[in-house]
């Protein structure tokens, strides 16, 4: 009973793909797409909550930047494809959604890396959100490890283009798996810490609040983090730290859109602060799911 409920769910779904909205099952994109044969694709990820799409103006600046950054032009405004992702997580009838936009490079005329003549493939989805974390793991934390796999450097390919490849993230994750811990954390070429598995991270220390100013994704929960806690006088900074300091810290946590924000309260066996969530911690995840659920910085999705 309970897969046929869920196959009925997954009936209905509908994918924006290349203007049109179809079945999820009948969406689908060539296996000789430069997106699947290379990874030249970029994407963007947002939340609905409680039936707005948060700063969705700021994601598809980011996204429409990602775009412009590795030479992949859409048939779409912004506008245009703001109104498309409004009416896809309205088809799909979610309050609550965990959202993509992907743009691959699309296909050529032949299956080889030339990314030129090629005619770009534009798609959107929305999931019902999904959380990074469990339930459970909002006050009482997870455990993380720094792993050895280092984050690609702004030289090779700058973090600020949201892309699609995610292998130097993956193998990161598999180092993590294997040690049986919640999360990873990665460093730079440098020594310093860098970010998680595709979210940002923040330390604690002294009242003050510090996130890596470069060489890492530009968050917009990351940016929200920031100015939630300007509006509570935590004075937040954008500065390097290293692993000691991330062990030392008085609190730490990820900052995502799928989960908001997650306490982490152990690093490397090291006990960060008290071993649970600070206070910090909890007022910022607070404040951030507050201004979620109050739409004051959403897009309406108009269900009929």
């Amino acid at each position: 009973m309970l897969k046929s409920i869920q196959e009925q769910s997954e009936n209905r779904r509908v994918v924006f793909i290349n203007g049109e909205c179809l079945p999820e099952a009948e969406a689908k994109i060539s296996i000789f797409d430069h997106g699947v044969l290379y990874g030249d694709a970029v994407f963007d990820t947002m939340c609905a909550w409680n039936g707005y799409i948060f700063k969705m103006e700021r994601h598809l600046d980011r996204f429409f930047g990602s775009l412009h950054a590795v030479r992949l032009e859409i048939p779409y405004t912004k506008a245009q494809l703001g109104e498309a992702v409004v009416n896809t997580v309205a088809k799909n009838r979610l309050r609550n959604a965990y959202i993509k936009c992907f743009v691959s490079r699309g296909l050529g005329s032949e299956p080889l890396i030339d990314p030129r003549d090629c005619e770009p493939n534009v798609v959107i989805f929305a999931r019902p959100y999904m959380h990074l974390s469990k339930a459970e793991e909002e006050d009482s934390g997870i455990r993380a490890k720094i792993v050895s796999v280092r984050r690609v450097p702004v030289q090779c390919l700058d973090p600020k283009i949201k892309n699609n490849n995610y292998l130097n993230l993956i193998l990161a994750k598999w180092e993590g798996i294997d040690a049986g811990i919640d999360d990873i954390i990665m460093l730079d070429i440098d020594g310093y810490v860098s970010e998680g598995a595709g979210y940002n991270i923040f330390i604690v220390k002294n009242k003050r609040l510090f996130t890596p100013p470069d060489g890492v994704l530009m968050g917009i929960t990351r940016e929200t983090v920031v100015e939630l806690a300007a509006a509570r006088d935590l004075q937040a900074a954008q500065e390097r730290f290293t692993a000691y300091d991330l062990y030392t810290a008085d609190e730490a946590f990820f900052s995502t859109t799928a989960g908001g924000i997650i306490p982490i309260v152990e690093v490397d066996g090291r006990r960060i602060g008290s071993g649970r969530a600070g206070p910090w911690t909890k007022q910022l995840r607070s404040a951030y799911f507050e201004l979620l659920e109050s739409g004051r910085q959403g897009t309406r999705i108009p269900f009929d």
